[in-house]
């Protein structure tokens, strides 16, 4: 992933097509993959609130309470993004960015010191898979590495829920859990 690399990863929801937030030709090649268009944004993933502060300008104090009281999943929408590859910041400055619990995803962000991207392994418009075994094989075979784990599970995911943040502190809710 340092070098550009794409993995296909199991996250805190769905599996997620994955790379270095900071690299912008890694994130090209994910638009590519998803065949999404780069004015779409994508979601990434980090390993702590204290990390957000490196990549947004202001995470309003509602974000700590927000993310402190979810009880699923929570990607939040932050207003004024920073030090992330500028194919990632939506056209009003934002990013989205969920504080994973999950394991592996944990992990990886840790090790990598940077957000890492983690958008849904699938075809822009089609439906999301909720299990590794329904992932197309057009993914599976244009990604550099795919994880070895929870590839036999059987039991369906969820996307997470997102919250848009506006610097005052206002919220609205984009996808329920």
């Amino acid at each position: 992933m340092r070098a550009g690399g794409i993995i296909l990863y199991p996250t805190d929801t769905v599996w997620g097509l994955g790379c270095d937030a900071t690299n912008a030709e890694a994130v090209a090649r994910i638009y590519d993959i998803k065949r999404r268009p780069d004015s779409k944004a994508l979601a990434l993933l980090t390993d702590s609130i204290d990390r957000l502060a490196t990549y947004v300008e202001t995470v309003p104090d509602v974000a700590h309470d927000l993310l402190a009281t979810a009880d699923t999943p929570l990607t939040i929408i932050y207003p004024k993004a920073r030090h992330l590859a500028p194919n990632l910041i939506a056209e009003d400055g934002s990013v989205a960015i969920r504080v994973t619990a999950e394991r592996f995803s944990r992990r990886l962000c840790k090790k990598m010191g940077v957000p890492v991207v983690s958008t849904s392994a699938n075809i822009s418009g089609l439906p999301t898979a909720q299990i590794f075994a329904q992932i197309p094989e057009e993914i599976k075979q244009e990604v550099d590495y795919i994880i070895p784990l929870r590839q036999t599970e059987s039991v369906a995911t969820r996307p997470s829920s997102i919250i848009k943040l506006e610097t005052d502190g206002v919220f609205k809710v984009i996808r329920p859990a």
